[in-house]
C-alpha cells in the first residue's frame, strides 16, 4: 500500500463563512485555523495547501473570556532602543482595525514559513457584517453550534 499524496492540482477549495459574534475568540481561532490547513479533509497533505477559503465577519464582536480583554496585550518593538510596544485585545478591538486580533490568533495556530503564508492569503476578516465575496457563493460555517462552550 503506498501513501496518498495530494497534488496542487487536485484539491478542491471551497468558501466558508463564519459569522464570529459572540463566540470565544481562542475556539473560532482554532476551528478557523484547522480549516484553512485543511486537516479536515481526507486528502490532507502537510506540504500542500488542501485547505479552504475562509470569510470571518463580524470579528469586533468576537469574546475574550476572564480578564484577556485588558490584560492580554500583543507587543513589537520598533527597533529603536527602548522601542518596545503594545496594546491589548481590549484597545485593539475597540480601535479603528478590530480585525487584527482575529487575524493574530489564526496566524498564531497556522505553521511559520512559505505554506503558512499561503494559507494566511486564504482567510478574509471583516469587522462588519459586509463582504466583498458574494460571487463566490460561501456556504455557512456554524462554529457556534459545534460546541456549547464556544457560545459562552
Amino acid at each position: 500500500m503506498k501513501t496518498y499524496s495530494a497534488r496542487p492540482a487536485e484539491v478542491e477549495k471551497k468558501w466558508f463563512v463564519v459569522d464570529a459574534e459572540g463566540v470565544v475568540l481562542g475556539r473560532l481561532a482554532s476551528v478557523v485555523a484547522s480549516r484553512l490547513r485543511g486537516k479536515h479533509k481526507p486528502i490532507f497533505t502537510p506540504h500542500v495547501d488542501t485547505g479552504d477559503n475562509i470569510i470571518v465577519i463580524n470579528a469586533e464582536k468576537v469574546r475574550l473570556t476572564g480578564k484577556k480583554r485588558d490584560q492580554d496585550i500583543f507587543y513589537w518593538h520598533t527597533g529603536y532602543p527602548g522601542g518596545i510596544k503594545g496594546r491589548s485585545k481590549g484597545q485593539i478591538l475597540d480601535g479603528r482595525h478590530p480585525e487584527r486580533v482575529v487575524e493574530k490568533a489564526v496566524e498564531r495556530m497556522v505553521p511559520r514559513g512559505p505554506l503558512g503564508r499561503k494559507v494566511m492569503g486564504n482567510l478574509k476578516v471583516y469587522a462588519g457584517t459586509e463582504h466583498p465575496h458574494a460571487a463566490q457563493q460561501p456556504e455557512v460555517l456554524d462554529v457556534a453550534a459545534m460546541n456549547p462552550k464556544n457560545k459562552r
